[in-house]
C-alpha cells in the first residue's frame, strides 16, 4: 500500500469523480484510475461503485476512506513536526469537542490558538463522545474533550471537570405568574433504585450521560423506564417542560437554558451519580509539538471558561 494510493482513493471518493479528482491532483484519468484499482486488489475489496453519474464509496470503502484520511494526516503532520524543529511550530492541529463544551468555547479556542501559532491551522470536529474516540483513533483529530464514562484500551483520559447529575422535571407553576412555584413533589432527593418510577427523556445509547445512567442503574438490578431518546439537550428540556417526561442533565443545562425557564431539580442518590469531562489522545498516536502546545494552551486559557460557566 503506497501513500500515493490512499491519497488518489480518497480525492475520488470525495469528489465522487475521477475527472474532478485527477484535475485536483493534477494527473490523468488513467493513472488515478490505476491507482485505485491497485489499492482494491492489494485490500481485496471493491471500494468504489461506479455509476453513470460518477463515484460513490462502497461500505468497504466508506470504512477505508476513514483510514486512509487518518494515515495521510499523519503522515502530514509528522512532516510539519519535523518542520517545526527550525522556528514556531506550524502544521494543524484537530481538535474534537462535545457540543455542551462547544456551545461555551469554540469561538475562544479559534480565536486564542491563531493568536497564538499564527503559522498553523486548526480544525474543530464536534460529536459524541462515542464518535470522538473513534477519531483519535483513525488520527483524525490530535486530542478531544469528551466525557469519560469507560476504559478505553489505547485512549489516554484525564478528568478536568467534575459535574452532578439531576433528576430534571417540568415546572408545575404559573409560569406567566409572580407566585412562588410549588414542588412537583415533596422530594428533594431520589434514590436511583426509585428512578424507574419516572419515565425519561434521555439521550441514545451512543450518548455517554446515557450510558453512565443506565450502567449504574444495572449494579442496581434497576431498569430505566424510557419514555423517549433524544440527543439534544435543548430539544429534552422541551419535551421535560411539555410533561412529556424527566431528564438526567447537569445543572448547567438548566441554567444555561436560552429561554430561562424553571424547572423541578432533585437530587439523585444511593449512588450520586456524576459526569466527568475528560481530555483524550490516543496512545497509538504520538503527538506532535504544536499539538503538546496547543493542549496547553486549552487547559491555561479555554477550559476556565468552561469551569466558569458550570
Amino acid at each position: 500500500m503506497e501513500l500515493k494510493q490512499l491519497e488518489a482513493f480518497v480525492q475520488v471518493a470525495e469528489l465522487g469523480s475521477f475527472t474532478r479528482a485527477a484535475i485536483t491532483l493534477d494527473t490523468n484519468q488513467p493513472a488515478l484510475s490505476r491507482l485505485v484499482r491497485q489499492l482494491e486488489v492489494e485490500l481485496r475489496h471493491t471500494l468504489l461503485e461506479r455509476n453513470g453519474r460518477g463515484v460513490t464509496p462502497t461500505p468497504a470503502g466508506q470504512r477505508m476512506l476513514a483510514h486512509a484520511k487518518g494515515i495521510l494526516q499523519q503522515v502530514q503532520r509528522a512532516s510539519q513536526d519535523l518542520d517545526g524543529l527550525h522556528g514556531a511550530p506550524g502544521g494543524h492541529f484537530g481538535i474534537g469537542i462535545t457540543p455542551s463544551f462547544a456551545k461555551v468555547a469554540t469561538h475562544e479556542l479559534v480565536k486564542s490558538f491563531r493568536t497564538t501559532f499564527p503559522g498553523a491551522t486548526i480544525s474543530v470536529a464536534q460529536g459524541l463522545s462515542t464518535y470522538l474516540i473513534e477519531w483519535l483513533m483513525m488520527g483524525r483529530i490530535d486530542v478531544a474533550v469528551m466525557y469519560d464514562t469507560f476504559d478505553t484500551p489505547l485512549i489516554d483520559k484525564r478528568t478536568i471537570f467534575t459535574e452532578e447529575l439531576f433528576l430534571i422535571g417540568p415546572d408545575t407553576g404559573d409560569a406567566g405568574g409572580d407566585v412562588p412555584v410549588a414542588p412537583l413533589a415533596p422530594l428533594t432527593a431520589v434514590p436511583l433504585r426509585e428512578i424507574a418510577r419516572y419515565p425519561l427523556v434521555i439521550p441514545g445509547r451512543m450518548h455517554a450521560i446515557r450510558r453512565m445512567v443506565e450502567s449504574a442503574a444495572a449494579e442496581q438490578g434497576v431498569r430505566l423506564r424510557i419514555e423517549l431518546e433524544v440527543d439534544a439537550v435543548t430539544s429534552i428540556l422541551d419535551l421535560v417542560t411539555e410533561g412529556i417526561g424527566y431528564a438526567v442533565l447537569s445543572l448547567n443545562a438548566t441554567t444555561s437554558d436560552a429561554l430561562k425557564r424553571r424547572f423541578q431539580v432533585m437530587r439523585i442518590t444511593e449512588p450520586t451519580l456524576f459526569s466527568r469531562l475528560a481530555i483524550a489522545t490516543s496512545s497509538k498516536h504520538t503527538l506532535s509539538q504544536l499539538a503538546i502546545q496547543a493542549i496547553a494552551m486549552l487547559e491555561a486559557k479555554i477550559l476556565p471558561l468552561y469551569g466558569n460557566a458550570v
